[in-house]
């Protein structure tokens, strides 16, 4: 890869942005997740376990700290990820979506999506979500099988995760299932299980993650018995096959839609596209002209409230990507699409000349992960399944 000068980013065009929200609550911490989430306090003065009032405050507040980053700009979609934002009140969220509607140029047809946990679904709230302007819905599911979410520490059990879909199916235009494969002590049988019940549901969207040891987790401390390496790859193909035949294409490592069903928002991220950030541990992307910039903020909710409140913003980072990662953070996001993006998104983003990762494409390219298609950065089946080692290709 050729020298790079610092400060050597030129972009012709911005990316297209969106808005990521983070609510850092859920009622029970899993075992497995990683995430910024911190169960809620029972015996609390607020019912609900977390200050709701304080931290749609604390949201908007934020928000408007970034304002003058991204005037005149559009924004495209928004995500309400956790924790567990299904646990706000109606109100709040109404509050929230008004402030945030009166304070940027948000798309008429814009995606917002919310995360939701079964247990945490009630018909009467989900149509006062949908009311809000909530349009999509991704719900943790999992797993359909008691045992399994028993042993992945879930609060809800089969019935209700089917009970859950069926009312996010009668109140949103688009619902997303979340299903995790190589669980505990998980069978081929089991596993085909889960997603035969998902796609009786015909939702227009799947995620379907395997299940990952993530370090300062439960789990990481103490394993459970976990299927084997050729256990999880022949999971993987059949339940591949299943959703293949289903209608769903597999367009993201880990994601699947039926036609026109694609997530939006997450398409922007892995097209290298820009997104504001707000709320506990929020991480952002913002470019300009001569400069790609990331951010994170306060990790914990009450040192992020208090951030808020005492000095007006809750940045612990905000800092230019050196011109030397842009190549790699850039393939990092994009390879991981089926049908990759055109080469001329690699300029377009970062601001760079495609011939700065000349040499990572010719050694991917005979390593034959990376297709040879010259207007295409696209990962061949190989690529995808060694996604790693194509992408560690691409580090300075």
């Amino acid at each position: 890869m050729p020298k790079l000068q610092a400060n050597a980013v030129s972009l012709t065009a911005l990316p297209p942005l969106s808005l990521y929200i983070h609510f850092p609550w859920c009622e029970k911490k899993c075992p497995y997740c990683d995430f910024n989430s911190h169960q809620i306090k029972e015996g609390t003065s607020n019912k609900s376990g977390f200050d709701e009032q304080r931290y749609i405050k604390a949201l908007i507040a934020d928000l408007e700290t970034e304002l003058p980053n991204i005037w005149g700009r559009q924004v495209h979609s928004i995500f309400i990820g956790g924790g567990t934002p299904s646990l706000l009140s109606p109100e709040s969220m109404d509050e929230l979506l008004s402030a945030i509607r009166a304070r940027i140029n948000l798309d008429a047809d814009a995606e917002i999506t919310m995360e939701a946990n079964p247990g945490s679904i009630e018909a009467n709230k989900f149509a006062a979500f949908a009311k809000c302007g909530i349009n999509r819905v991704s719900i943790g599911i999992q797993s359909f099988q008691d045992e399994q979410l028993k042993a992945l520490g879930r609060i809800h059990n089969g019935e209700e995760a089917k009970r859950a879909i069926q009312i996010a199916l009668d109140n949103f235009k688009s619902v997303n299932l979340d299903l995790m494969y190589g669980l505990p002590n998980q069978s081929l049988e089991a596993a085909k299980a889960d997603v035969e019940t998902a796609l009786s549901f015909k939702t227009p969207h799947l995620s379907f993650y395997n299940l990952t040891l993530e370090p300062n987790t439960y789990f990481a401390s103490f394993p459970p018995k976990l299927p084997n390496d050729d256990e999880i790859d022949a999971i993987f193909e059949q339940n591949l096959d299943l959703l293949t035949k289903a209608g769903y294409k597999r367009y993201e490592v880990s994601a699947y839609a039926k036609k026109d069903q694609e997530c939006k928002h997450n398409l922007n991220y892995w097209r290298f596209g820009d997104y504001i950030g707000i709320g506990a541990g929020a991480h952002g992307k913002i470019s300009f002209p001569d400069k790609v910039t990331r951010q994170v903020r306060e990790r914990h909710p009450d040192t992020y409230m208090s951030a808020m409140e005492g000095k007006g913003n809750a940045l612990i980072e905000s800092k230019e990507i050196e011109t030397k990662d842009l190549p790699f953070e850039f393939m990092l996001n994009t390879l991981r699409l089926t049908d990759g993006v055109d080469t001329n998104t690699f300029s377009e983003r970062t601001g760079l000349p495609l011939s700065v990762i000349s040499k990572g494409l010719a050694e991917a390219s005979k390593k034959g992960l990376l297709d040879e298609n010259p207007s295409k950065l696209k990962a061949t089946a190989l690529g995808l399944r060694y996604l790693n080692n194509l992408q560690e290709v691409f580090l300075d």
